[in-house]
């Protein structure tokens, strides 16, 4: 059964297309059409009609359509095909990003792409492959030219550190703020405590550049700065990566420039001498132990199974039920291997499903063809009576019937496309979790942690852990023979 959600259409259908008779009325039927298949509810239609796909973030109706997205109006968004949501590869991977991160799903009817389907959520791990790729060829070439740059003395960008400002390409003092950072060494040699130290800068009506107040964390940042005494470091850190920290580069790899300096070498030397030896008392923490299957299993009483402490044993707190982690990954990948390749019928299924989709296909070109043919006779006869070829008397006799049949394969059109979507985004789950996965199992016990998890989130349902038994829920394959009907609403039937 499938899950009932709340989702979004969006209609995009430019000027052009709209002349030659793509009109926003058949995207939007076609994709309630498919919303009806798959037992949704559709809540909200985002019309841009006539509007370029170039850059779409600044419409209203994009920013409406996030805005429903963010707070959870809706779940997902059906629309005709990915080029009609956005040309700009930028924005597309900004939009798929913001979905994912927000559990919502992308339905692109000619993409065949579902991310409420396993297959279909594949397409959420190539666009973060792609985002990532573009950061880091961004990031490559930014960071080529960052050496080159500092060693030349010029400026890399970001603000002066507190004390200081950048006039044109200089770094000059900054006669405001160079009396509260020389203080604040001062503070430290007598204080010994930078939160004491950020308290009393604080308490005296001093504040940070922005206004905020002073913290332990940036009194320890700006003592840390050699460029108080001095000497100015660049090409020394390195971001991990978006909303992640920043980490210092190899020594060999920093660029030391000189400055004008707020306080002495042996001022400067005294309080990073102090902040070593505090350092050096604090014990840090060791790291965190996951375990791969977290989150999936479950006692036959129905509560989650945990790892508590540091034995290697989920634990129903209810039951008592137990069992080792090194032996349900173990289970976990025999079922695996039953799951993808002994199962008898899945050859019979995709044929079954290639054959139901194939005839399908077939029927919308053919309507498709005709649909033109008529309207090219239709237009031909529009010429003739418009040159007099065709009296007025005549031309309805013949324009009229194939008036009627030109609408009702306008109709049935979308209704068709609808049903030939389903059938293959349908088709394309099972064929991927069949065929793409096939090696997992022999490749398991090779494969990076993170990977061995994409995985499973992406099949698995639930593992059940009985007194007697152990049950692995995957994702299934339905049964071809009602892929699209089982699922139309009442009162509506396809040819």
């Amino acid at each position: 059964m499938n899950e009932q959600k709340n989702i979004g259409l969006w209609i995009r259908v430019s000027t052009e297309l709209q002349v030659q008779g793509d009109s926003p009325e058949h995207h939007e039927k076609r994709a309630r059409l498919y919303a009806e298949a798959k037992g949704w509810n559709v809540i909200s239609v985002y019309r841009l009609d006539a509007m370029s796909g170039k850059s779409i973030m600044d419409y209203p109706e994009t920013k409406r359509m996030l805005k429903d997205i963010k707070s959870g109006v809706i779940s997902g968004i059906i629309f005709s095909k990915l080029a009609r949501l956005a040309r700009n590869t930028k924005e597309l991977l900004e939009i798929s990003e913001l979905f994912r991160n927000s559990n919502a799903d992308l339905i692109s009817l000619a993409e065949s792409i579902d991310t409420s389907t396993p297959a279909g959520r594949l397409f959420y791990t190539m666009i973060a492959a792609m985002a990532q790729w573009e950061r880091e060829e961004i990031a490559d070439r930014v960071a080529a030219s960052v050496p080159i740059r500092a060693k030349m003395g010029k400026p890399l960008g970001g603000a002066a550190s507190f004390g200081f400002k950048w006039e044109g390409k200089e770094l000059m003092i900054e006669e405001k703020e160079a009396p509260i950072r020389k203080l604040m060494y001062e503070l430290f040699i007598k204080i010994k405590r930078r939160k004491a130290v950020a308290a009393e800068l604080n308490k005296l009506g001093y504040r940070t550049r922005n206004g905020s107040q002073f913290t332990d964390s940036t009194v320890t940042r700006l003592l840390r700065d050699t460029s108080a005494k001095g000497l100015r470091r660049a090409n020394y850190t390195k971001s991990l990566g978006e909303n992640k920290r920043w980490v210092k580069k190899p020594t060999e790899d920093w660029v030391m420039l000189p400055c004008p300096a707020i306080v002495s070498e042996d001022v400067w030397n005294e309080c990073n001498q102090i902040l070593d030896q505090q350092e050096r008392k604090i014990v840090k923490p060791g790291p965190r132990v996951n375990h791969l299957l977290s989150g999936y299993i479950h006692c036959e009483c129905g509560r989650k199974m945990y790892v508590y402490h540091t034995a290697p044993v989920f634990v129903c707190k209810t039951c008592k039920t137990k069992i080792a982690t090194a032996d349900i990954d173990e289970i976990y990948h025999a079922q695996l291997k039953s799951f993808l390749l002994t199962d008898s019928n899945s050859n019979d299924f995709i044929k079954q499903s290639n054959s139901i989709l194939q005839e399908k296909e077939s029927l919308l070109n053919s309507t498709r063809n005709e649909h033109i043919r008529i309207k090219k006779e239709m237009d031909e006869l529009l010429s003739m009576r418009l040159s007099g070829e065709l009296s007025k008397e005549i031309f309805p006799s013949h324009y009229k019937p194939l008036e009627q049949q030109y609408h009702q394969l306008d109709a049935q059109l979308p209704e068709l496309e609808a049903e030939v979507d389903f059938l293959k985004i349908q088709a394309l789950s099972s064929d991927t979790i069949l065929e793409e996965a096939k090696d997992l199992y022999n490749g398991w016990n090779n494969l990076e942690f993170d990977d061995k998890r994409s995985v499973i989130e992406t099949i698995t349902e639930k593992i059940t852990i009985g007194k007697q038994d152990i049950t692995v829920a995957l994702a299934y394959m339905p049964t071809p023979t009602n892929l699209f009907m089982q699922n139309v609403g009442k009162g509506h039937q396809f040819v």
